[in-house]
């Protein structure tokens, strides 16, 4: 999924750069990707034009990397599968919902939960699979 995608929705992408949200998107964003920002207020984060919600983004999203409450992820996920060339949904470590991830599964759509997509790019780097 990293190696064939381009484009990634950080839902939850804090301006502030202590934050995992933003440590993990400006990391994504240095190895090539678009990153997106997803989140209630900010015009612009890390460089990039912030959309306060999913339905919002009207262009191909790769993957939708989600920094929020396990409980507010099933009307993420369900925003998610709706996006034009969606292909992953990825929750970030310590986020897990089975409710997102059977929205996700009926819709065909990969689903990652509990795992950060920086530590998952680092070991693919390192294995050689991108």
């Amino acid at each position: 999924i990293l190696k064939n995608s381009k484009t990634i929705a950080v839902v939850g992408l804090s301006p502030k750069e202590h934050r995992a949200s933003n440590q993990v998107a400006k990391y994504i964003q240095n190895k090539g990707y678009k990153i997106i920002p997803v989140y209630l207020r900010e015009n612009e984060i890390l460089g990039e034009k912030v959309y306060r919600d999913l339905d919002k983004i009207d262009f191909e999203v790769d993957i939708v990397d989600i920094f929020r409450k396990s409980e507010d992820t099933p009307e993420i996920v369900k925003k998610a599968i709706n996006l034009k060339g969606i292909k992953c949904i990825f929750l970030q470590e310590g986020i897990k919902n089975e409710t997102s991830k059977q929205i996700a599964n009926e819709a065909n759509i990969f689903y990652v939960e509990d795992k950060c997509i920086m530590i998952e790019h680092m070991r693919c780097k390192k294995e050689a699979l991108l």
